[in-house]
């Protein structure tokens, strides 16, 4: 391994089996060196240059000669481009091409993490020479063969920091056949007008495939013009837009749609605070601002609950997840973490973009041309059984069949939902599931209950939504929309490209032909895909940064937590009052030895009977922050010996010595979206974070409370073959 980096493109021959059936392996070949750059600090050390890279995984320091430092100094954050590759007998050498800056500069983290992973932030001057030239406001020749909707009091609704404007929303009452119902308007900017496909600023745009979000800072897909002027939807300002037009009615089933291309004039930039104040009380300060638009809103309101009475009959799963939003203050330090709470004006513009998603689904899919759907396929069998098996450790009294629905997972939500330990198995039921990709092979939306279901709501952010457009006009025009030649799909789009195959052909069926046209969306979608990962890799890697550096100016202080993930190496804890999550390692439970229970999720003493499952409340103290590798350690406080004197009094039953339900509490914010971003979504991911990295030099001596000590050698007393303190040898930890 000396030899290689990671990126590095090896061929691998399998040597041998371990004792746990894994292969292990030697390289045999170095096929491809990887071209991108390395980021990391530039240090001395004896007299010699060398960088540090930031990202672990390369695991050897870089050689820099002192003619190739550059204008970098000791300590500062660079970009090292290599020069000479890594041999088995001398590190890799390679010479500074760009200066990032201090370490604690405000916006570093965003800094390492654009190049860390790849994402374009530079648009190319031909891009932004083009964006130039366009028009600032709408023109009259822009207008023609599009639908007046000026009159129509279209608003948009947002968050307080939003600055595009995607969507814009309008309802009225309406006759659905003979019931009652409504007509739903959703306007959506139209960028396919100003972004033609194969210019340069399309280009830019495939490349980057989605807008990327960060903590005070947003790298937008299209430039700002674009984004933030001619197309978003702007207060009192024409736009051109494409209209999705349904007619729903009472019982929430969309009964006919239309879309069209038309011209707008949005009469409103509301905030969600702002739209959910206005409909708990009609007659607050909020509303009286808003007189005019007030009955407009009530009509989305009722629009929205016939919509989400609708959801509930087919069976969506609709899990309570909490996010966390870092608050910064100008000078780019944390000033706190909260939590971003969904109100009703969340769920009622979800529900109505939800709606124009699937309208537009149906729209291709009818007109026979090909598209790129959002797929989101159910569990695969290894989930499934994991799910159930936790489900039935847990004492869940349902479970889901061998063809689960997305109903049967709403319905264990819903049964759950007052438990103590809810947020834990709604998160287990997330991560059983797998992750929606774009495709041109419809399979339809399973968390959503869809047949088909497609993005068209974002375009100035999401590039799969601008593809959604041309294809719209293109069958409104009555054309075919042809994909431009495009790149020939990376790494990340190949891994990707296995679960299609399995769609593309069974194992007794022959192989079916795909057209050169389907093989283009078929990239296309791999592409999109591939770097909405991408981006959220890079958005997660950046919280994560910031929670550690803010968790540097708590070392040392106590906090209550609750439980979020058990591993056979430690416990994941999730801060009551921080949203932040960090790993007991099991060095720190105690002297005895822990057995780590894959189907309760959960650790246990051996001698004790002491539990610590997900959901359980413990207090730590904060004791090891890394912020290199975005980690953060915590140590368990026993205070006054009462979790271990506990759980040593029940060894009645075969489940001894959890602890007590009001004890354990209500975890508050448990599995959080947000939470879990400091260490990685899965147990699976925090292993490779934690497993085989822990530092050398902290101290991780623990003192067990007395009685645990007391037990233990009262233990050691009756089995004289075992000594005290020493434990069997521990694999995984």
């Amino acid at each position: 391994m000396r030899a290689v980096l990671h990126k590095d493109r090896v061929k691998v021959r399998v040597v041998r089996h371990d004792r746990k059936n894994r292969p292990e392996g030697r390289v045999t070949e170095i096929i491809e060196r990887s071209s991108g750059p390395i980021i990391g600090r530039l240090l001395q050390e004896s007299g010699v240059w060398l960088v540090a890279p930031e990202d672990k995984r390369y695991g050897q320091d870089v050689l820099i000669p002192k003619s190739a430092t550059g204008l970098a100094k000791t300590g500062q954050v660079v970009v090292v481009q290599l020069t000479e590759p890594p041999a088995l007998f001398g590190q890799p050498v390679g010479r500074v091409t760009e200066v990032l800056g201090e370490l604690d500069d405000p916006g570093m983290e965003i800094e390492i993490a654009v190049r860390k992973y790849g994402v374009p932030h530079e648009f190319t001057d031909a891009a932004l020479a083009l964006a130039r030239t366009l028009p600032d406001s709408v023109r009259p020749a822009d207008k023609k063969h599009r639908v007046d909707l000026t009159d129509i009091p279209l608003v948009t609704i947002d968050g307080e920091d939003a600055r595009d404007f995607d969507d814009a929303v309008y309802c009225e009452p309406a006759k659905v056949g003979r019931g009652k119902g409504w007509r739903l308007l959703v306007a959506i900017a139209d960028v396919s007008h100003y972004v033609e496909t194969g210019s340069a600023i399309d280009i830019d745009a495939y490349d980057r495939a989605t807008s990327v979000y960060f903590p005070r800072r947003v790298i937008p897909m299209l430039p700002e013009k674009l984004s933030n002027g001619l197309c978003s939807l702007n207060p009192n300002v024409e736009r051109l837009c494409m209209v999705c037009d349904m007619l729903v009615n009472a019982k929430g089933e969309v009964h006919a749609y239309q879309f069209y291309p038309a011209v707008m004039l949005s009469q409103a930039r509301f905030t969600y605070t702002e739209v959910a104040a206005i409909l708990t009380n009609t007659r607050g300060p909020e509303a009286a601002q808003r007189k005019t638009l007030v009955p407009h809103l009530m009509d989305l309101h009722d629009v929205y609950q016939a919509l989400l009475k609708e959801r509930g009959v087919r069976g969506a799963v609709d899990f309570e997840t909490i996010e966390t939003q870092i608050v910064c203050d100008e000078a780019g330090h944390i000033e706190k973490i909260v939590p971003r709470t969904r109100n009703v004006a969340h769920r009622l513009i979800e529900e109505a973009m939800l709606a124009a998603n699937v309208c537009s689904a149906d729209f291709i899919a009818q007109s026979k041309h090909i598209g790129l759907f959002r797929v989101h396929e159910g569990p695969t069998p290894e989930k499934k059984d994991m799910l159930r098996n936790y489900l039935k450790a847990v004492g869940v009294g349902m479970t889901i069949s061998d063809d689960p629905t997305p109903g049967e997972f709403q319905q264990i939500a819903l049964a759950t939902k007052d438990r103590p330990d809810a947020t834990q198995i709604h998160s287990m039921l997330l991560r059983s599931m797998q992750q929606a990709i774009y495709t041109p092979l419809n399979s339809g939306h399973f968390g959503l209950s869809y047949e088909a279901y497609t993005h068209f709501t974002s375009p100035i952010r999401r590039y799969p939504d601008l593809l959604v457009h041309r294809v719209i006009k293109a069958v409104l025009n009555k054309t075919k929309y042809q994909l431009p030649t495009l790149p020939t799909p990376g790494e990340a789009e190949a891994k990707l490209s296995k679960r299609l195959a399995a769609r593309v052909k069974a194992p007794t069926e022959k192989p079916v032909k795909i057209s050169a046209d389907e093989m283009a969306w078929q990239a296309a979608g791999l592409h999109c895909s591939a770097n909405e990962r991408r981006a959220d890799e890079a958005s997660r890697d950046v919280e994560a940064w910031l929670k550690c550096k803010y968790m540097r100016e708590h070392l040392g202080e106590e906090f209550g937590g609750v439980v979020t993930a058990a591993t056979g190496f430690g416990i994941f804890v999730t801060l009551d009052a921080m949203y932040v999550e960090g790993l007991v390692h099991i060095t720190e439970l105690g002297s005895e030895y822990f057995r780590f229970d894959e189907a309760r999720q959960e650790l246990r003493g051996e001698r004790s009977g002491l539990r610590y499952a997900i959901g359980t409340r413990v207090r730590v103290q904060v004791s090891r922050v890394d912020l290199d590798g975005r980690k953060i350690d915590f140590r368990l406080v026993h205070e006054g010996e009462e979790l271990v004197g506990r759980a040593m009094k029940d060894k009645s039953g075969g489940h001894a010595a959890t602890l007590p339900e009001q004890e354990r509490g209500a975890p508050r914010h448990g599995g959080a979206k947000g939470a879990g971003k400091v260490s990685g979504k899965s147990a699976g991911k925090r292993s490779e974070l934690h497993s085989g990295s822990r530092s050398t030099g902290t101290d991780r001596t623990s003192k067990p409370p007395i009685q645990a000590l007391k037990a233990a050698v009262k233990k050691s007393a009756s089995n004289p073959g075992r000594k005290l303190g020493k434990k069997p040898r521990r694999s995984g930890s």
